[in-house]
Protein backbone atom coordinates (compact mmCIF):
# COMPACT_ATOMS: atom_id res chain seq x y z
CA UNK A 1 0.00 0.00 0.00
CA UNK A 2 3.09 2.30 1.25
CA UNK A 3 4.47 1.52 -2.28
CA UNK A 4 1.45 2.46 -4.01
CA UNK A 5 1.32 5.87 -2.88
CA UNK A 6 4.91 6.79 -3.78
CA UNK A 7 4.14 5.50 -7.07
CA UNK A 8 1.00 7.81 -7.24
CA UNK A 9 3.21 10.61 -5.79
CA UNK A 10 5.70 10.35 -8.54
CA UNK A 11 3.18 10.69 -10.83
CA UNK A 12 1.76 13.44 -9.47
CA UNK A 13 5.13 15.17 -9.21
CA UNK A 14 6.03 14.31 -12.64
CA UNK A 15 2.65 15.37 -14.20
CA UNK A 16 2.49 18.84 -12.71
CA UNK A 17 6.83 19.28 -13.90
CA UNK A 18 5.40 18.17 -16.97
CA UNK A 19 2.11 20.83 -16.93
CA UNK A 20 4.87 23.68 -15.84
CA UNK A 21 7.39 22.77 -18.32
CA UNK A 22 4.65 22.82 -21.29
CA UNK A 23 3.37 26.26 -20.11
CA UNK A 24 6.60 27.70 -20.06
CA UNK A 25 7.04 26.05 -23.77
CA UNK A 26 4.07 27.55 -24.91
CA UNK A 27 4.55 30.82 -23.38
CA UNK A 28 7.71 31.21 -25.26
CA UNK A 29 6.56 30.30 -28.33
CA UNK A 30 3.41 33.07 -27.74
CA UNK A 31 5.99 35.29 -26.58
CA UNK A 32 8.70 35.13 -30.06
CA UNK A 33 6.00 35.59 -32.29
CA UNK A 34 4.91 38.83 -30.44
CA UNK A 35 7.86 40.14 -30.54
CA UNK A 36 8.52 39.70 -33.77
CA UNK A 37 5.53 41.28 -35.06
CA UNK A 38 6.19 43.95 -32.86
CA UNK A 39 9.58 44.47 -34.28
CA UNK A 40 7.86 44.91 -37.54
CA UNK A 41 7.14 48.68 -36.37
CA UNK A 42 8.39 48.83 -33.58
CA UNK A 43 12.76 49.33 -33.76
CA UNK A 44 14.72 46.80 -31.69
CA UNK A 45 16.16 49.14 -28.63
CA UNK A 46 18.84 46.68 -27.90
CA UNK A 47 20.04 43.81 -29.30
CA UNK A 48 21.97 40.25 -26.79
CA UNK A 49 24.75 41.44 -28.59
CA UNK A 50 25.27 44.96 -27.94
CA UNK A 51 24.66 43.84 -24.08
CA UNK A 52 27.02 40.79 -24.31
CA UNK A 53 29.88 43.20 -25.69
CA UNK A 54 29.07 45.46 -22.93
CA UNK A 55 29.16 43.31 -19.80
CA UNK A 56 31.97 41.32 -21.00
CA UNK A 57 34.09 44.19 -22.45
CA UNK A 58 32.80 47.13 -21.03
CA UNK A 59 32.15 48.46 -24.67
CA UNK A 60 30.56 51.22 -25.24
CA UNK A 61 27.03 51.40 -27.43
CA UNK A 62 27.06 53.67 -30.11
CA UNK A 63 23.87 53.23 -32.64
CA UNK A 64 21.57 55.94 -34.22
CA UNK A 65 18.26 54.27 -35.91
CA UNK A 66 18.11 55.74 -39.54
CA UNK A 67 15.05 54.55 -41.66
CA UNK A 68 15.96 52.73 -44.93
CA UNK A 69 15.50 55.68 -46.98
CA UNK A 70 18.46 57.15 -45.08
CA UNK A 71 20.49 55.07 -46.08
CA UNK A 72 22.51 54.78 -49.37
CA UNK A 73 21.20 52.40 -52.28
CA UNK A 74 25.01 51.63 -52.47
CA UNK A 75 25.33 50.23 -49.02
CA UNK A 76 22.08 48.42 -49.27
CA UNK A 77 23.62 46.80 -52.53
CA UNK A 78 27.26 45.96 -51.33
CA UNK A 79 25.10 44.34 -48.58
CA UNK A 80 23.42 42.26 -50.73
CA UNK A 81 26.36 41.90 -52.74
CA UNK A 82 28.65 40.28 -50.10
CA UNK A 83 26.13 38.64 -47.79
CA UNK A 84 23.63 37.35 -49.82
CA UNK A 85 23.22 37.63 -53.56
CA UNK A 86 19.91 36.05 -53.87
CA UNK A 87 18.36 37.68 -50.28
CA UNK A 88 14.78 38.86 -52.55
CA UNK A 89 14.49 35.74 -54.22
CA UNK A 90 14.36 33.20 -51.52
CA UNK A 91 12.57 32.71 -48.58
CA UNK A 92 15.19 32.95 -45.58
CA UNK A 93 17.60 30.67 -46.58
CA UNK A 94 19.62 30.37 -49.90
CA UNK A 95 19.77 26.46 -50.14
CA UNK A 96 22.84 26.65 -53.11
CA UNK A 97 24.87 28.64 -51.02
CA UNK A 98 24.46 26.27 -48.19
CA UNK A 99 25.03 23.46 -50.10
CA UNK A 100 28.52 24.84 -51.22
CA UNK A 101 29.77 25.57 -47.96
CA UNK A 102 29.06 22.15 -47.25
CA UNK A 103 30.59 20.79 -50.24
CA UNK A 104 33.64 23.05 -49.43
CA UNK A 105 33.97 22.05 -45.34
CA UNK A 106 33.75 18.20 -46.89
CA UNK A 107 36.55 19.28 -49.42
CA UNK A 108 38.58 20.82 -46.49
CA UNK A 109 38.38 24.15 -48.15
CA UNK A 110 38.40 27.60 -45.94
CA UNK A 111 35.33 27.87 -44.27
CA UNK A 112 32.67 29.94 -45.98
CA UNK A 113 29.54 31.81 -44.89
CA UNK A 114 26.25 30.40 -45.79
CA UNK A 115 24.06 32.24 -43.43
CA UNK A 116 22.12 34.81 -45.73
CA UNK A 117 20.80 38.59 -44.51
CA UNK A 118 17.73 37.47 -42.75
CA UNK A 119 19.63 34.24 -40.80
CA UNK A 120 21.91 37.33 -39.78
CA UNK A 121 19.29 39.46 -38.71
CA UNK A 122 17.20 37.11 -36.50
CA UNK A 123 20.84 36.08 -35.07
CA UNK A 124 21.43 40.03 -34.29
CA UNK A 125 18.27 40.85 -33.13
CA UNK A 126 17.48 37.68 -30.91
CA UNK A 127 20.28 35.41 -30.32
CA UNK A 128 23.17 35.53 -28.82
CA UNK A 129 26.59 35.07 -30.72
CA UNK A 130 28.34 31.73 -30.20
CA UNK A 131 28.11 28.88 -32.55
CA UNK A 132 26.12 25.85 -31.24
CA UNK A 133 23.53 23.58 -32.99
CA UNK A 134 20.85 24.81 -30.63
CA UNK A 135 21.56 28.46 -31.79
CA UNK A 136 21.53 27.70 -35.32
CA UNK A 137 18.07 25.69 -34.46
CA UNK A 138 16.51 29.06 -33.06
CA UNK A 139 18.19 30.96 -35.52
CA UNK A 140 16.39 29.01 -37.90
CA UNK A 141 13.18 29.49 -36.40
CA UNK A 142 13.12 33.10 -35.83
CA UNK A 143 14.46 33.25 -39.77
CA UNK A 144 11.04 31.75 -40.42
CA UNK A 145 9.27 34.50 -38.89
CA UNK A 146 10.98 37.57 -39.67
CA UNK A 147 10.12 36.03 -43.15
CA UNK A 148 6.51 35.46 -42.71
CA UNK A 149 5.98 38.77 -40.38
CA UNK A 150 8.44 41.12 -41.61
CA UNK A 151 8.84 42.65 -45.21
CA UNK A 152 12.21 42.32 -47.10
CA UNK A 153 12.49 46.06 -47.25
CA UNK A 154 11.88 45.43 -43.10
CA UNK A 155 14.87 42.93 -42.54
CA UNK A 156 17.48 44.82 -44.85
CA UNK A 157 16.41 48.06 -42.42
CA UNK A 158 16.66 46.23 -39.16
CA UNK A 159 19.80 44.26 -40.40
CA UNK A 160 21.69 47.48 -41.48
CA UNK A 161 21.02 49.54 -38.18
CA UNK A 162 22.19 46.74 -35.66
CA UNK A 163 24.91 44.53 -37.14
CA UNK A 164 28.16 45.49 -35.72
CA UNK A 165 30.24 47.44 -37.43
CA UNK A 166 33.50 48.54 -35.19
CA UNK A 167 34.26 48.26 -31.57
CA UNK A 168 30.85 49.12 -29.64
CA UNK A 169 29.29 50.71 -33.25
CA UNK A 170 26.34 49.34 -34.62
CA UNK A 171 24.36 50.39 -37.27
CA UNK A 172 25.63 51.88 -40.44
CA UNK A 173 25.12 55.88 -39.14
CA UNK A 174 26.99 55.29 -36.67
CA UNK A 175 29.73 53.79 -38.65
CA UNK A 176 29.43 56.55 -41.91
CA UNK A 177 29.88 59.50 -39.32
CA UNK A 178 32.68 57.54 -37.34
CA UNK A 179 34.73 56.43 -40.17
CA UNK A 180 33.61 59.00 -42.61
CA UNK A 181 32.32 61.75 -41.37
CA UNK A 182 28.63 62.13 -42.96
CA UNK A 183 25.39 60.20 -43.12
CA UNK A 184 24.99 57.45 -44.03
CA UNK A 185 22.37 58.56 -46.60
CA UNK A 186 25.78 60.37 -48.69
CA UNK A 187 27.64 57.04 -48.58
CA UNK A 188 29.60 56.21 -52.04
CA UNK A 189 29.32 52.74 -53.65
CA UNK A 190 33.46 52.76 -52.73
CA UNK A 191 32.93 53.96 -48.74
CA UNK A 192 29.62 51.59 -49.01
CA UNK A 193 31.90 48.52 -50.38
CA UNK A 194 34.85 49.20 -47.52
CA UNK A 195 32.38 49.24 -44.55
CA UNK A 196 31.06 45.95 -46.28
CA UNK A 197 34.07 44.44 -46.45
CA UNK A 198 34.92 44.33 -42.98
CA UNK A 199 31.42 42.29 -42.12
CA UNK A 200 33.83 38.94 -41.25
CA UNK A 201 35.82 40.63 -38.37
CA UNK A 202 33.98 44.54 -37.62
CA UNK A 203 36.31 44.73 -34.65
CA UNK A 204 39.46 43.77 -36.59
CA UNK A 205 39.34 45.75 -39.57
CA UNK A 206 38.61 49.70 -39.84
CA UNK A 207 36.85 51.12 -43.25
CA UNK A 208 38.60 54.29 -43.02
CA UNK A 209 42.23 52.54 -42.40
CA UNK A 210 42.01 49.52 -44.78
CA UNK A 211 44.24 46.95 -45.43
CA UNK A 212 45.46 45.49 -48.60
CA UNK A 213 43.23 42.63 -48.07
CA UNK A 214 39.96 45.15 -47.30
CA UNK A 215 40.87 47.37 -50.49
CA UNK A 216 40.82 44.03 -52.86
CA UNK A 217 37.76 42.70 -50.97
CA UNK A 218 35.90 46.32 -51.31
CA UNK A 219 36.83 46.43 -55.19
CA UNK A 220 35.40 42.87 -55.62
CA UNK A 221 31.74 44.17 -54.05
CA UNK A 222 31.72 47.28 -55.64
CA UNK A 223 32.25 45.02 -59.23
CA UNK A 224 29.55 42.47 -57.81
CA UNK A 225 26.94 45.48 -57.19
CA UNK A 226 26.71 46.57 -60.61
CA UNK A 227 26.46 42.42 -61.77
CA UNK A 228 23.19 42.48 -59.02
CA UNK A 229 21.59 45.65 -60.85
CA UNK A 230 19.31 48.11 -58.97
CA UNK A 231 18.13 46.95 -55.74
CA UNK A 232 14.16 47.56 -55.10
CA UNK A 233 11.53 46.31 -52.77
CA UNK A 234 8.54 46.89 -54.44
CA UNK A 235 6.40 43.34 -55.00
CA UNK A 236 6.79 43.64 -58.77
CA UNK A 237 10.77 43.68 -58.12
CA UNK A 238 10.27 40.49 -55.93
CA UNK A 239 8.46 38.06 -57.55
CA UNK A 240 11.02 38.75 -60.70
CA UNK A 241 13.81 37.63 -57.63
CA UNK A 242 11.45 35.05 -57.05
CA UNK A 243 11.77 34.01 -60.21
CA UNK A 244 15.29 34.21 -61.18
CA UNK A 245 16.24 32.63 -57.96
CA UNK A 246 14.17 29.28 -58.88
CA UNK A 247 15.91 29.76 -61.91
CA UNK A 248 19.34 29.83 -60.09
CA UNK A 249 18.48 26.86 -58.39
CA UNK A 250 18.20 24.71 -61.27
CA UNK A 251 21.04 25.45 -62.63
CA UNK A 252 24.74 23.85 -62.25
CA UNK A 253 26.71 26.75 -63.13
CA UNK A 254 26.68 30.40 -60.80
CA UNK A 255 27.17 33.68 -62.80
CA UNK A 256 28.06 35.50 -59.49
CA UNK A 257 28.32 34.71 -55.84
CA UNK A 258 28.82 36.44 -52.67
CA UNK A 259 32.03 37.64 -51.82
CA UNK A 260 34.49 34.83 -50.01
CA UNK A 261 36.18 35.83 -47.09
Amino acid sequence: MGASKKSKKKKSVLKRILTWAGKVILGLFIFSILIVIIYRWVNPPLTPLMLIRKITNDAPIKQQWVDIEDISPHLIACAIAAEDNHFLGHHGFDFGAIQKAIDERKKGKRKRGASGISQQTAKNVFLWANQSWVRKGVECYFTVLIELFWSKERIMEVYLNVIEMGNGIYGCEMASQIYFHKKAKKLTLHQAALITACYPNPRKWTPSKPTSYINNRASKIARLTTLIGKISFDEENIQKARKRYKNYKGTKTRKHERVKG
